[in-house]
Protein backbone atom coordinates (compact mmCIF):
# COMPACT_ATOMS: atom_id res chain seq x y z
CA UNK A 1 0.00 0.00 0.00
CA UNK A 2 1.29 3.75 -0.29
CA UNK A 3 1.10 6.76 1.57
CA UNK A 4 0.39 9.95 -0.02
CA UNK A 5 2.42 12.17 2.11
CA UNK A 6 0.58 15.68 2.07
CA UNK A 7 4.08 17.61 1.27
CA UNK A 8 2.76 20.90 2.72
CA UNK A 9 3.37 20.99 6.34
CA UNK A 10 0.27 21.73 8.93
CA UNK A 11 1.94 24.45 10.59
CA UNK A 12 1.45 26.02 6.90
CA UNK A 13 -1.84 26.75 7.05
CA UNK A 14 -0.93 29.07 10.12
CA UNK A 15 1.44 31.15 8.24
CA UNK A 16 -1.42 31.39 5.16
CA UNK A 17 0.97 28.78 2.68
CA UNK A 18 -0.95 27.24 0.24
CA UNK A 19 -0.61 24.38 -2.47
CA UNK A 20 -0.25 26.96 -4.56
CA UNK A 21 3.13 27.90 -3.37
CA UNK A 22 4.75 28.83 -0.07
CA UNK A 23 3.44 32.31 0.58
CA UNK A 24 2.98 34.13 3.76
CA UNK A 25 0.35 36.88 5.29
CA UNK A 26 1.21 39.74 6.74
CA UNK A 27 0.67 39.74 10.46
CA UNK A 28 -1.05 42.70 12.22
CA UNK A 29 0.94 44.31 14.85
CA UNK A 30 -0.52 45.18 17.72
CA UNK A 31 -3.41 44.98 19.58
CA UNK A 32 -6.76 43.39 18.27
CA UNK A 33 -9.55 46.20 18.00
CA UNK A 34 -11.46 45.10 20.43
CA UNK A 35 -15.24 46.39 20.59
CA UNK A 36 -14.56 49.40 23.08
CA UNK A 37 -11.51 50.33 21.13
CA UNK A 38 -13.53 50.44 17.73
CA UNK A 39 -16.02 52.70 19.31
CA UNK A 40 -13.15 55.05 20.59
CA UNK A 41 -11.43 55.26 16.99
CA UNK A 42 -15.29 55.75 15.46
CA UNK A 43 -15.89 58.69 18.32
CA UNK A 44 -12.07 60.29 17.79
CA UNK A 45 -12.28 59.80 13.79
CA UNK A 46 -15.48 62.01 14.19
CA UNK A 47 -14.51 64.20 16.36
CA UNK A 48 -11.82 65.35 14.02
CA UNK A 49 -13.70 65.00 10.75
CA UNK A 50 -15.69 67.76 12.44
CA UNK A 51 -13.14 69.89 13.70
CA UNK A 52 -10.61 69.37 10.86
CA UNK A 53 -11.38 67.36 7.80
CA UNK A 54 -14.86 68.54 7.07
CA UNK A 55 -13.77 72.77 7.28
CA UNK A 56 -10.99 72.14 5.40
CA UNK A 57 -12.57 69.94 2.77
CA UNK A 58 -15.11 73.16 2.50
CA UNK A 59 -12.67 75.41 1.76
CA UNK A 60 -10.94 73.37 -1.06
CA UNK A 61 -14.30 73.11 -2.39
CA UNK A 62 -15.18 77.01 -2.59
CA UNK A 63 -11.69 77.68 -4.24
CA UNK A 64 -12.89 75.38 -6.63
CA UNK A 65 -16.63 77.02 -6.73
CA UNK A 66 -15.58 78.47 -10.31
CA UNK A 67 -13.57 76.27 -11.86
CA UNK A 68 -9.47 75.78 -12.25
CA UNK A 69 -9.79 79.07 -14.36
CA UNK A 70 -11.77 80.79 -11.54
CA UNK A 71 -9.27 79.25 -9.05
CA UNK A 72 -5.83 80.38 -11.09
CA UNK A 73 -7.56 83.95 -11.82
CA UNK A 74 -7.82 84.15 -8.01
CA UNK A 75 -4.22 83.15 -7.10
CA UNK A 76 -2.35 85.20 -10.21
CA UNK A 77 -3.65 88.44 -9.47
CA UNK A 78 -0.27 91.04 -9.22
CA UNK A 79 -1.30 91.71 -5.79
CA UNK A 80 -1.97 88.21 -4.32
CA UNK A 81 1.16 86.91 -6.22
CA UNK A 82 3.11 89.50 -4.32
CA UNK A 83 1.45 88.57 -1.39
CA UNK A 84 2.05 84.99 -1.72
CA UNK A 85 6.01 85.50 -2.61
CA UNK A 86 6.37 88.10 0.76
CA UNK A 87 4.88 85.33 2.95
CA UNK A 88 6.76 82.51 1.63
CA UNK A 89 9.95 84.45 1.45
CA UNK A 90 9.46 85.58 5.09
CA UNK A 91 8.20 81.73 6.93
CA UNK A 92 11.45 80.06 4.91
CA UNK A 93 13.67 83.29 6.30
CA UNK A 94 12.50 82.77 9.76
CA UNK A 95 12.46 79.01 9.77
CA UNK A 96 16.05 79.41 8.88
CA UNK A 97 17.11 81.95 11.45
CA UNK A 98 15.21 79.84 14.49
CA UNK A 99 16.94 76.43 13.34
CA UNK A 100 20.35 78.32 14.33
CA UNK A 101 19.39 80.77 17.26
CA UNK A 102 16.57 78.08 19.09
CA UNK A 103 19.44 75.40 18.71
CA UNK A 104 21.84 78.03 20.52
CA UNK A 105 19.12 79.01 23.14
CA UNK A 106 18.55 75.29 23.61
CA UNK A 107 22.58 74.83 24.38
CA UNK A 108 22.54 76.91 26.48
CA UNK A 109 19.58 76.25 28.75
CA UNK A 110 21.04 72.58 28.68
CA UNK A 111 24.42 72.49 29.04
CA UNK A 112 25.15 76.33 30.91
CA UNK A 113 24.01 76.66 34.47
CA UNK A 114 23.28 80.41 35.14
CA UNK A 115 21.12 82.75 37.60
CA UNK A 116 17.64 83.24 35.84
CA UNK A 117 17.39 80.26 33.70
CA UNK A 118 14.23 79.20 35.10
CA UNK A 119 12.93 82.72 34.14
CA UNK A 120 14.15 82.28 30.46
CA UNK A 121 12.68 79.22 30.71
CA UNK A 122 9.31 81.29 31.30
CA UNK A 123 9.89 83.61 28.95
CA UNK A 124 10.06 81.33 26.42
CA UNK A 125 6.79 80.10 26.45
CA UNK A 126 4.95 83.79 26.57
CA UNK A 127 4.68 83.42 22.97
CA UNK A 128 2.76 80.25 22.95
CA UNK A 129 0.31 81.71 25.40
CA UNK A 130 -0.12 85.38 23.98
CA UNK A 131 -3.06 85.82 21.93
CA UNK A 132 -1.33 87.23 18.63
CA UNK A 133 -3.24 90.53 18.52
CA UNK A 134 -1.24 90.93 21.76
CA UNK A 135 2.14 90.06 20.35
CA UNK A 136 1.18 92.92 17.90
CA UNK A 137 0.11 95.34 20.11
CA UNK A 138 3.27 94.48 22.02
CA UNK A 139 5.97 95.28 18.41
CA UNK A 140 3.80 98.17 17.72
CA UNK A 141 4.58 99.40 21.30
CA UNK A 142 7.87 98.81 20.52
CA UNK A 143 8.47 99.78 17.39
CA UNK A 144 5.74 102.27 16.57
CA UNK A 145 5.58 105.31 15.56
CA UNK A 146 5.96 106.63 19.22
CA UNK A 147 8.99 104.40 19.67
CA UNK A 148 10.65 104.37 23.14
CA UNK A 149 14.43 102.98 21.63
CA UNK A 150 13.77 105.17 18.28
CA UNK A 151 13.64 102.58 16.18
CA UNK A 152 10.24 102.50 13.67
CA UNK A 153 9.23 99.15 11.85
CA UNK A 154 5.98 100.00 11.08
CA UNK A 155 4.94 99.44 7.11
CA UNK A 156 8.36 97.43 6.29
CA UNK A 157 9.37 94.20 5.25
CA UNK A 158 11.73 94.24 8.87
CA UNK A 159 9.30 94.56 11.28
CA UNK A 160 7.08 91.69 10.02
CA UNK A 161 10.23 89.50 10.12
CA UNK A 162 10.97 90.68 13.74
CA UNK A 163 7.73 89.83 14.68
CA UNK A 164 7.59 86.65 12.88
CA UNK A 165 10.54 85.86 15.23
CA UNK A 166 8.59 86.35 18.06
CA UNK A 167 5.62 84.48 17.73
CA UNK A 168 7.93 81.77 16.20
CA UNK A 169 10.54 81.96 19.13
CA UNK A 170 9.53 78.34 21.03
CA UNK A 171 8.90 75.86 18.14
CA UNK A 172 13.07 75.08 17.53
CA UNK A 173 13.60 76.07 21.56
CA UNK A 174 11.36 73.09 22.99
CA UNK A 175 11.72 70.36 20.00
CA UNK A 176 15.62 70.51 20.45
CA UNK A 177 15.88 70.80 23.90
CA UNK A 178 14.54 67.12 25.36
CA UNK A 179 17.13 66.10 22.96
CA UNK A 180 19.85 67.39 23.87
CA UNK A 181 18.60 66.69 27.71
CA UNK A 182 18.42 62.57 26.61
CA UNK A 183 21.78 62.44 24.85
CA UNK A 184 24.82 60.93 26.80
CA UNK A 185 28.09 63.02 27.18
CA UNK A 186 30.09 59.94 27.24
CA UNK A 187 31.40 60.00 23.46
CA UNK A 188 31.53 63.48 23.91
CA UNK A 189 33.87 63.58 26.95
CA UNK A 190 35.41 60.58 25.08
CA UNK A 191 36.53 62.87 22.07
CA UNK A 192 37.42 65.78 24.41
CA UNK A 193 39.69 63.53 26.10
CA UNK A 194 41.10 62.05 22.63
CA UNK A 195 41.86 66.03 21.97
CA UNK A 196 38.88 66.88 20.03
CA UNK A 197 38.07 70.45 20.04
CA UNK A 198 34.61 71.73 20.98
CA UNK A 199 33.55 72.95 17.42
CA UNK A 200 34.77 69.52 16.15
CA UNK A 201 32.67 67.64 19.05
CA UNK A 202 29.58 69.60 18.50
CA UNK A 203 29.91 68.60 14.21
CA UNK A 204 30.98 64.67 14.35
CA UNK A 205 29.36 63.95 17.83
CA UNK A 206 26.00 66.32 18.44
CA UNK A 207 24.64 67.70 15.36
CA UNK A 208 23.81 64.40 13.80
CA UNK A 209 21.96 63.35 16.89
CA UNK A 210 19.93 67.04 17.29
CA UNK A 211 20.10 67.91 13.41
CA UNK A 212 16.20 66.03 13.21
CA UNK A 213 15.26 68.11 16.12
CA UNK A 214 16.47 71.00 13.89
CA UNK A 215 14.90 70.53 10.98
CA UNK A 216 11.35 69.64 12.79
CA UNK A 217 11.37 72.85 14.61
CA UNK A 218 12.10 74.81 11.89
CA UNK A 219 9.48 73.68 9.52
CA UNK A 220 6.84 74.08 12.33
CA UNK A 221 8.23 77.72 12.48
CA UNK A 222 7.53 77.53 8.85
CA UNK A 223 3.94 76.42 8.77
CA UNK A 224 3.30 78.89 11.93
CA UNK A 225 4.56 81.69 9.50
CA UNK A 226 2.76 81.34 6.81
CA UNK A 227 -0.87 81.13 8.63
CA UNK A 228 0.22 84.19 10.92
CA UNK A 229 -2.46 86.97 10.97
CA UNK A 230 -2.97 88.54 14.05
CA UNK A 231 0.66 89.52 15.21
CA UNK A 232 1.24 91.49 12.00
CA UNK A 233 -1.97 92.86 10.53
CA UNK A 234 -0.81 95.87 13.39
CA UNK A 235 3.01 96.40 12.16
CA UNK A 236 2.37 95.80 8.21
CA UNK A 237 0.20 98.19 7.35
CA UNK A 238 -1.47 96.38 4.47
CA UNK A 239 0.34 98.28 2.15
CA UNK A 240 0.20 96.42 -1.26
CA UNK A 241 3.20 94.86 -3.04
CA UNK A 242 5.33 96.21 -0.07
CA UNK A 243 3.77 95.04 3.13
CA UNK A 244 0.51 92.74 2.42
CA UNK A 245 0.92 89.39 3.16
CA UNK A 246 -1.74 87.08 2.41
CA UNK A 247 -3.48 86.40 5.58
CA UNK A 248 -4.05 89.99 5.43
CA UNK A 249 -5.47 89.37 1.15
CA UNK A 250 -7.87 86.78 2.23
CA UNK A 251 -9.11 88.86 4.96
CA UNK A 252 -9.38 91.78 2.73
CA UNK A 253 -11.06 89.93 0.38
CA UNK A 254 -13.35 88.72 2.87
CA UNK A 255 -14.50 92.19 3.37
CA UNK A 256 -15.54 92.96 -0.08
CA UNK A 257 -18.58 93.78 -0.29
CA UNK A 258 -19.31 94.63 -3.41
CA UNK A 259 -18.80 91.05 -5.34
CA UNK A 260 -19.51 88.77 -2.27
CA UNK A 261 -19.45 86.12 -3.66
CA UNK A 262 -15.98 86.38 -6.06
CA UNK A 263 -14.66 87.35 -3.63
CA UNK A 264 -15.12 84.53 -1.09
CA UNK A 265 -13.95 82.30 -3.90
CA UNK A 266 -10.77 84.02 -4.08
CA UNK A 267 -10.36 84.24 -0.52
CA UNK A 268 -10.82 80.43 -0.51
CA UNK A 269 -8.08 79.97 -3.54
CA UNK A 270 -5.56 81.90 -1.74
CA UNK A 271 -6.17 80.02 1.83
CA UNK A 272 -6.30 76.93 -0.43
CA UNK A 273 -2.58 77.91 -1.48
CA UNK A 274 -1.09 78.24 2.40
CA UNK A 275 -2.88 75.28 3.62
CA UNK A 276 -0.97 72.64 0.91
CA UNK A 277 1.99 74.71 1.58
CA UNK A 278 1.29 74.22 5.11
CA UNK A 279 0.59 70.17 4.18
CA UNK A 280 3.50 69.68 2.08
CA UNK A 281 5.81 70.57 5.05
CA UNK A 282 4.50 68.60 7.27
CA UNK A 283 4.29 65.60 5.15
CA UNK A 284 7.79 65.84 4.34
CA UNK A 285 8.67 66.41 8.49
CA UNK A 286 6.60 62.95 8.90
CA UNK A 287 8.31 61.41 6.05
CA UNK A 288 11.52 62.81 7.87
CA UNK A 289 10.55 61.33 11.17
CA UNK A 290 9.93 58.00 10.18
CA UNK A 291 13.92 57.53 8.19
CA UNK A 292 15.06 58.70 11.16
CA UNK A 293 13.42 55.66 13.32
CA UNK A 294 14.11 53.14 10.53
CA UNK A 295 17.57 54.16 11.03
CA UNK A 296 17.28 53.98 14.97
Amino acid sequence: MTVLVDPVPAAASQVGVGTGGWRQRRRDVGLPLRPASGVSLGVAVTWMSLLVLIPLAAVVSKAFGRGWGGFTDAVTQPSTEAALRLTVGLAVVVAIVNALMGTLVAWVLVRSRFRGAGILETVIDVPFALPTIVAGLAMLALYGGNSPIGITLVGTRTGLFVTLLFVTLPFTVRTVQPVLLAMERDVEEAASSLGASPPVVFRRIVLPQIFPAVVSGGVLSFARALGEYGSLILISSNLPFKTEIASSVIYGKLQDATYAERSTQQAAAIATILLVGSAVVLLLLELLRRRVARRG
